[in-house]
């Protein structure tokens, strides 16, 4: 299976640039994953696809600010470090640019007043290691210091930043927000919540991955890297309790959806557990617990395009994007959606 299998054309016209006013309001496509049926709908009607009983479940990770920007004492440069991935002991995971600039043992000066870091280690891909000292509490210098990571194929400022958050973000520390959730509003959830839905909540930090293209010719040769997750207790019985009658597990985004096929065994139960995963889901995976998704247009060649094409088949994904371009959908972080079914 070759990376090039999961190319398509994307016009850069059709990368949406900012949010729509309304979050609702965005475009859904709805794909069978059986026949490859299109219809065009709006994501508000999503309610038409999820019956009573079912569960769906969202990622309430919260979004950092985790873009700074420092310098090397008495040098005039600009450094950025993207933080991917906390560690004990004020120790992060980062990409670094330019990194030859961030060497082992070189001091790094965010704010000479609030905050300064070390490298400590240079990892496989070029990611730092990176410690932390500072007076007072990181999560507020980073606040005050930080920008929001958007990423790099979006280049408008956004003036709202918590339009890059979900409405029912909770636990802080993703490097980039669950996409897929961002249509979401509280009067679609109250909806839901009325029509007696199940509504479910994970945590899934965004981390490298998402930041990371894949640079092998053979899909097989890629290496995932890992990002940590919760699924507590109270989730995990009412996904299992879903299935049991015969209801739909309906994930929001594909960190979800990597939360859930991570945390179920082969007998298709879901446990509670905090840990990481680097699961890899490509086409040929059979999923053990995930009936339907919605999830946002991705970048060709993608681990995320791979995992969506896994539901039904490449030939459908691919045969959907091109629909969607041709219908000029939005593309990816603030673009349009698509719902499997």
């Amino acid at each position: 299976m070759k990376t090039s299998d999961f190319k398509y054309d994307l016009p850069q016209e059709l990368i949406a640039q900012t949010p729509l006013l309304e979050r609702s309001k965005s475009r859904m496509m709805v794909v069978d994953k059986l026949t490859g049926i299109i219809e065009h709908k709006d994501f508000e009607n999503i309610l038409d696809y999820i019956d009573e009983g079912d569960t769906i479940v969202l990622n309430d990770t919260r979004v950092i600010p985790a873009r700074l920007f420092g310098h090397r004492e008495g040098k005039e440069e600009i450094i950025e470090f993207l933080l991917t991935k906390q560690f004990e002991n004020d120790k992060w995971e980062t990409l670094v640019k330019p990194g030859r600039k961030a060497k082992i043992g070189t001091e790094i000066i965010f704010d000479k007043n609030l905050l300064t870091a070390e490298v400590i280690d240079i990892l496989y891909e070029g990611e730092r290691i990176i410690k932390f000292k500072y007076d007072g509490i990181f999560n507020e210098i980073l606040d005050k210091l930080g920008t929001m990571p958007l990423p790099p194929y979006i280049t408008e400022k956004l003036d709202d930043k918590d339009r890059y958050q979900t409405v029912y973000n909770k636990n802080a520390g993703s490097a980039a927000a669950p996409t897929a959730g961002l249509h979401f509003t509280n009067d679609i959830l109250n909806k839901l919540n009325t029509k007696k839905v199940n509504i479910a909540y994970v945590t899934l930090h965004v981390g490298i991955g998402t930041f990371r293209p894949v640079k092998v010719d053979d899909v097989l040769n890629h290496k995932m890297h890992s990002e940590t997750f919760n699924i507590n207790e109270e989730t995990a019985y009412v996904i299992n309790e879903t299935k049991k009658k015969g209801n739909k597990i309906i994930c929001v985004g594909t960190t979800s959806c990597r939360v859930l096929e991570s945390a179920t065994d082969d007998k298709g139960i879901i446990h509670s557990m905090s840990k990481e995963t680097d699961i890899f889901i490509y086409p040929g995976y059979k999923f053990k617990i995930v009936d339907m998704l919605l999830t946002n247009f991705h970048l060709p060649e993608s681990t995320l395009i791979m995992l969506v094409s896994s539901l039904c088949t490449k030939e459908i994904i691919l045969s959907a994007y091109n629909e969607a371009v041709a219908e000029k959908y939005r593309f990816f972080s603030f673009g349009d959606c698509m719902l499997i079914k």
